[in-house]
């Protein structure tokens, strides 16, 4: 069929002489025969060829003023790049189609693109998903659609834990978290309080674990809830260098079924002081003349909380 495809690409071309009474190119004609031959380019695994044709269309849809057409074009060569496994190469075309987009006064569009990109590169680059889902998530607040932009952060977040950088994965869950407060989905809210909790911890950051809580407490329902009695509980023991009472709350169901990236964090957390197993107290051998307890033990958390 290449005898097709060529026909399509001279036909798009003959739509762009002018003459004495064709005064105009005829862009959109143009644009339409490039489509096809993209088409069939693609169909027969010449994706290299079908990107070029996808952008000779998204070319003359621009001349056209047919922005939301050009941006689909730029897209679907991104996805012939895709299919070659240029990825960062097919993220550059959707990241400039979902800009078109958002030119063209259809952001959501945008944003659902964007969402795709994060998800083809994450396999190849987490650090490029962070900021697609994050870009994503940005053009869908400035909609004020805050519950599409509270699940993109927190895809964001989740990938920000798996990656180790808690610091900024404090403050995106804090930020989804607000989010969710502002639509009231107040039982969302007490999962993310959760991820909070262990993020911080594993920051080192106890202070900042129990203000998360102490914060959370305005949240209707939330004060007695399961989930706010779980964290008192891991707080109180971390806290107390219990080791056996941390590992009872990371180890609940509560917890375990939680995403795999906050549920990991859970499973390793370790209490301070080495993560030394706190002691439970027994009565004394042998009556009232029993040894003391050797300086020893005395030492087990010498050096509190680090």
């Amino acid at each position: 069929k290449w005898w097709l495809i060529l026909g399509d690409v001279h036909d798009s071309d003959d739509n762009l002489k002018t003459s004495m009474t064709k005064w105009k190119p005829d862009f959109d004609s143009a644009a339409s025969e490039y489509a096809k031959a993209a088409v069939c380019f693609k169909n027969a695994k010449q994706f290299e060829q079908a990107k070029d044709a996808y952008l000779k269309e998204a070319e003359y849809h621009t001349e056209n003023k047919a922005l939301f057409h050009a941006a689909k074009a730029i897209e679907q060569a991104g996805m012939m790049m895709k299919d070659l496994k240029k990825m960062p190469e097919a993220i550059q075309y959707i990241e400039k189609a979902s800009m078109i987009y958002v030119e063209n006064g259809t952001p959501d569009t945008a944003a659902m693109a964007l969402d795709r990109a994060g998800k083809l590169i994450e396999p190849v680059s987490l650090e490029k998903a962070v900021d697609l889902y994050q870009q994503a998530a940005g053009v869908f607040e400035n909609e004020d659609r805050l519950r599409q932009s509270a699940e993109l952060l927190g895809k964001a977040s989740r990938l920000l834990v798996r990656l180790r950088r808690l610091d900024e994965a404090a403050t995106a869950l804090q930020k989804e978290k607000n989010m969710y407060k502002d639509i009231e989905n107040y039982p969302t809210c007490f999962k993310k309080t959760t991820a909070q909790v262990l993020v911080h911890l594993h920051r080192n950051d106890f202070v900042a674990a129990d203000k998360c809580v102490r914060e959370s407490y305005s949240l209707p329902g939330y004060s007695g809830s399961e989930d706010c009695v779980a964290m008192e509980t891991l707080l109180q023991g971390y806290d107390e260098q219990d080791e056996d009472q941390v590992h009872r709350v990371c180890n609940s169901a509560l917890l375990k079924y939680m995403d795999n990236d906050y549920a990991k964090l859970a499973i390793s957390l370790k209490v301070p002081g080495g993560g030394a197993k706190k002691k439970t107290a027994k009565p004394p051998q042998g009556g009232a003349g029993a040894p003391a307890a050797s300086a020893e033990d005395d030492d087990d958390y010498e050096g509190g909380l680090c």
